[in-house]
């Protein structure tokens, strides 16, 4: 086998249909278009959400709600992660960064550790924000919690 003799798999190439080249061709006249209407004429490109003439669903339904610009978004981690995260890992020290390589949070997203669960050995916590229990059990257990 060398270049000069190479070639497509059988089946996989095919030519195209050539539409408006006359009645011979059997593409021809209308050019399988159809006769009038909007989808016969050159440039017809159909709007998103038209339905034929008929009052379209989003100008049906109501309008509602809207969207806080000023919401944070933060991605909830309990104290019992926390604690099985640092028995496992034999941390004292936990962080935005021990909790990225741990795999429980993507780079850039904001933490806030919640009080579900309980937090045995004395940690220093950092996170973006705290919930008001969660930061009574660690301090309770000996603990600091540091907000970034």
């Amino acid at each position: 086998m060398d270049l000069s003799n190479l070639q497509p798999a059988p089946g996989s190439v095919k030519r195209n249909t050539r539409i408006g080249r006359g009645p011979g061709s059997g593409k021809g006249g209308t050019s399988t278009r159809g006769h009038k209407g909007a989808k016969s004429r050159s440039g017809y490109s159909r709007k998103i959400g038209f339905e034929g003439g008929q009052m379209p669903l989003q100008r049906r339904l109501p309008k509602f709600g809207f969207k806080n610009i000023n919401r944070v978004e933060y991605k909830a981690i309990n104290l019992d992660l926390i604690a099985t995260l640092a028995e496992s890992r034999s941390l004292t020290k936990i962080g935005i960064e021990e909790l990225r390589q741990a795999g429980y949070i993507r780079r850039g997203q904001l933490v806030k550790i919640l009080a579900n669960g309980s937090v045995s050995a004395p940690l220093t916590i950092e996170a973006n924000a705290f919930s008001a229990a969660a930061k009574a059990a660690i301090e309770a257990a000996g603990g600091t919690a540091q907000t970034i």
